[in-house]
């Protein structure tokens, strides 16, 4: 028979337990406060758009530029996070998560704005994409059920983000003022998480550790290093699968989301009242989704769900483009949300499947991928500037199309 732990060693695995707890849900909050802030902002685009007088293909600047700015960034972020202080890159990230926010809310005119997203999204890669990587590390062998807890945090964030734009609209506060809490927001996360050293082992989450996060045997100990092992890992034809596979995938999320509002007000001709309501509804049923993911993953494989619903978006996405009413608009969309709930959760849990180890660096490789993603909604911008909106959004086909061609059959770790 076991002998019982004493009394003195219980109180500590409890402290601990207690501890590791509080830091994932800090790292949640993370991702929450990212996505609410992202959430607004793609309700807001008409409001933007109007008040500094922007053109289609000045908003398709604003969102793909920066990102790929961003994603030339972000894979040094990514394997210094392997390598060195992963716990300084975070807290500098946020600093700086919130200078942009602040100077979001001040700007004045397009230029301005766009500088402010030019640091927004660097900042977001060390602030909250190195959080992810560590929420990762907390629990390898669950990727796929970490990353679903992840997905569902932020997808609560897009749903109350169209909610505070129009809670501040209603207070005259309008866009800016909610930007300017935004940044205020990020400051209180900055003193939660400022009490954690960042180190992924839960045994040295008690404080031991001051000077931030040992680089694991297996990961390299420079930055020249680490990167020749990303580069290495690019080359790996599992590693691009998942890779390739993300990008597209993004066409019936982040992408859509960018464009549905202006969709919705420049093409079904809806107000701008009733475009913040269709992104609640598509975020709104997804974030349902989302949360119901968590237990089926328990279930059924992330890769079986996911083919099934990369089936029922191709039916669904065209329906919802030649639907004549609003109504049926409205429904589909709400379909649409549900139904693309859980693919970048699966897919991302992939990516850290395959390179097992190396959250940081398998950030970075996905940033390199990205340098070419971010270019899309340039060139949706630039289409529907030449070609009108309702062009422009049949293209964001080819996601589900490249899911459907692409999924692997299992899953092999590395």
């Amino acid at each position: 028979m076991a002998r019982k732990a004493p009394p003195r060693v219980q109180d500590a695995v409890h402290r601990t337990a207690r501890r590791v707890t509080f830091f994932a849900l800090v790292l949640l909050a993370i991702e929450f406060l990212d996505e609410f802030v992202f959430g607004a902002r793609e309700a807001a685009w008409p409001l933007v758009r109007d008040d500094l007088g922007l053109t289609y293909a000045q908003v398709g600047v604003l969102l793909g530029v920066p990102n790929v700015i961003g994603n030339a960034v972000e894979p040094f972020l990514g394997v210094l996070g392997d390598v060195w202080k992963r716990r300084v890159i975070v807290l500098g990230g946020g600093i700086v998560f919130a200078a942009a926010l602040l100077l979001t809310a001040l700007s004045r005119s397009f230029a301005p704005l766009l500088l402010s997203f030019i640091f927004f999204y660097p900042a977001s890669g060390a602030f909250v994409s190195l959080s992810q990587a560590t929420l990762m590390d907390l629990e390898p062998e669950r990727h796929e059920q970490g990353m679903a807890r992840w997905t569902f945090a932020g997808s609560l964030g897009v749903v109350a983000g169209p909610l505070a734009l129009g809670g501040a609209t209603a207070l005259a506060l309008g866009w800016r003022g909610l930007f300017a809490i935004f940044a205020g927001l990020t400051v209180v996360l900055l003193a939660l998480v400022w009490r954690f050293p960042f180190n992924t082992r839960s045994s040295d989450l008690n404080g031991q550790r001051e000077d931030g996060d040992p680089s694991p045997p297996d990961v390299p100990p420079t930055l020249s290093t680490g990167l020749r092992a990303a580069l290495r890992a690019l080359g790996r034809g599992e590693v691009l699968r998942w890779l390739i596979l993300l990008e597209f995938s993004d066409l019936m999320l982040d992408v859509l989301l960018g464009f549905l509002a202006l969709y919705m007000v420049d093409v079904a001709r809806l107000t701008q009242t009733q475009a913040e309501a269709a992104v609640l509804v598509w975020t709104g049923v997804g974030l349902l989704g989302d949360f119901l993911l968590i237990p089926l993953l328990e279930r059924v494989r992330g890769l079986s769900y996911l083919r099934v619903s990369v089936i029922v978006e191709l039916i669904l996405f065209p329906a919802f483009l030649l639907a004549p009413v609003i109504w049926a608009k409205f429904i589909l969309l709400g379909l649409l949300g549900l139904f693309n709930s859980g693919w970048y959760a699966i897919l991302q849990a992939g990516l850290y499947s395959a390179m097992p180890g190396q959250s940081g660096t398998a950030l970075a490789v996905k940033n390199v991928s990205g340098l070419a993603g971010g270019l899309i909604p340039l060139m949706l911008g630039l289409v529907a500037q030449r070609f009108g909106l309702s062009a422009a959004m049949w293209l964001l086909l080819l996601g589900p199309i490249v899911l459907l061609v692409g999924l692997p059959r299992r899953v092999s770790q590395s």
